[in-house]
């Protein structure tokens, strides 16, 4: 009897094709949204996924200061960060993070969602976020990514 054997092939990041997605972010839920597109950076939509490499495609979202966040989370979410000195707390809002700067809130979301490693760091690389329906990648020829 003849055993068969099969061999589990990894995929070498030099093998690994990048694809360029573009997602309209108007009116999509924040988590929803950003789940998903953390999914793509990582190459987890792809059936060649490895763990330990970095396959991810890039990912363009474009209207980024029109995502919606559901209940009350525009006034009563609250952005912690620290200065670094004594008293040094401060504290931000949903609503004054879209005034101050539109792409904070959904940069925060996709990069708390890959791993907080070096690879992670690359994969955060791949995120390009533009407020506004115009981007500066329209050589990459991207493919409409839908949520």
């Amino acid at each position: 009897m003849k055993r068969l054997s099969y061999k589990t092939r990894t995929v070498v990041p030099s093998e690994s094709d990048r694809t360029w997605y573009v997602v309209d972010a108007e009116n999509k839920t924040l988590g929803r949204i950003s789940s998903e597109i953390a999914k793509v950076l990582q190459g987890k939509n792809k059936p060649s996924y490895t763990p330990n490499i970095d396959n991810g495609d890039h990912v363009i979202i474009v209207n980024a200061e029109k995502v919606a966040l559901t209940g009350n989370k525009l006034t009563q979410k609250v952005y912690i960060r620290h200065t670094g000195y004594p008293g040094g707390q401060r504290f931000m809002t949903p609503k004054e993070a879209l005034v101050k700067k539109p792409t904070f809130i959904l940069e925060n979301a996709i990069t708390h969602m890959l791993p907080r490693t070096r690879m992670g760091r690359v994969m955060a690389k791949k995120l390009h976020i533009y407020v506004g329906a115009e981007h500066p990648h329209a050589a990459q020829n991207p493919k409409a990514l839908n949520i």
